[in-house]
């Protein structure tokens, strides 16, 4: 394999991590600081697991751009 067809695949498999992690993170974070603004415990369930589905939607979109845009230029 070159090289370069290596960096390729590290920054996609990167981009899968970030897609995924920011969402989750960011989510999270504001569930925590809003259950220690109104004393609750439920928002931050809530709200990490709206990011999983958010870094999950986000995923699938790299994916489903990263395929079309191979099975195009197979053509």
């Amino acid at each position: 394999m070159d090289k370069r067809n290596n960096f390729k695949i590290l920054t996609f498999v990167t981009q899968f991590a970030v897609n995924m992690l920011v969402p989750i993170c960011m989510c999270s974070f504001a569930g925590y600081y809003i259950d220690r603004y109104f004393g609750t415990q439920i928002w931050f369930i809530i709200l990490f697991f709206v990011g999983a589905i958010a870094g999950g939607r986000n995923v699938y979109i790299l994916a489903k751009k990263a395929y079309g845009s191979k099975e195009d230029s197979d053509q």
